[in-house]
């Protein structure tokens, strides 16, 4: 728990000295400046940044969710020809270095004319995330029992009633816990919002660390301070919904 709690105390201490200076450790400053946490949300253009996090997410997690749990649901439950081949594609996917494919994803962008666009943030994450989304939803419906799609086959149900009806309902733990992962990935996105978008209100949160860093050195407690507001919206979230996930980690842990 400390370990943990280290690194945030710090940022806080560090947020609350005179802007250009340089603390040294958790030193207390002796007179905090609170409006720090102010001048950053100005200085980085945050309520536009803020506004521009909300479209992206809008963009990136619904869109993820419906193909992973469409993919996982086929992979792990219909199980179709080929789908153990076609799983071993997704586990390769997770091999891949994010940063190791960059500069083509750059070219890739311009030359389909979205580069400094949202959509250069929002379709490379879905592609990104689709690895471990469909291997998440996979694991939750190949633990699904199967007497429940008998019965609902036994009823007159197709796959698509199976899907939505049955299926769907009993997966909310999983979707839910995905839902939360893949929102505090692209809030806290970084390098695909300062490569690929050159604007700065068309970024993510995350984007806006930059702002504070100018050609002759960084303001430090500035720093602090917007790392802390860019955190905040992603651990409220998490303080929220964090039964949802801790359900879905728990499922099927205990059988019978």
């Amino acid at each position: 728990m400390v370990i943990t709690l280290v690194p945030f105390v710090t940022l806080f201490v560090t947020a609350l000295h005179p802007t250009g200076t340089y603390p040294a450790g958790l030193s207390w400053p002796e007179e905090p400046q609170w409006g720090n946490f102010l001048s950053a949300f100005q200085a980085a253009n945050m309520q536009k940044l803020l506004l521009s996090s909300v479209l992206i997410e809008l963009g990136v997690v619904p869109l993820a969710l419906l193909i992973s749990t469409l993919a996982g649901f086929a992979l792990g439950h219909l199980r179709p020809p080929g789908s153990r081949w076609i799983f071993l594609v997704f586990i390769l996917g997770l091999t891949l270095p994010f940063e190791g494919i960059i500069v083509p994803l750059y070219y890739q962008m311009r030359d389909v004319g979205l580069l400094n666009t949202r959509w250069a943030i929002i379709l490379p994450l879905l592609g990104l995330f689709m690895p471990f989304a469909v291997m998440w939803m996979r694991a939750h419906f190949v633990n699904m029992p199967e007497d429940i799609s008998e019965a609902a086959r036994i009823d007159g149900a197709n796959n698509l009633q199976l899907f939505s009806r049955i299926h769907i309902p009993l997966s909310m733990p999983a979707l839910s816990s995905l839902a939360i992962l893949m929102f505090l990935w692209t809030w806290n996105q970084f390098l695909l919002a300062v490569v690929l978008v050159d604007d700065p209100t068309k970024r993510t949160m995350a984007g806006a660390l930059g702002a504070f860093q100018g050609q002759w050195g960084t303001d430090i407690p500035l720093l602090c301070a917007g790392s802390l507001l860019i955190l905040t919206p992603t651990l409220l979230v998490f303080l929220i919904f964090q039964r949802h996930f801790v359900a879905a980690l728990l499922q099927g842990a205990v059988k019978g």
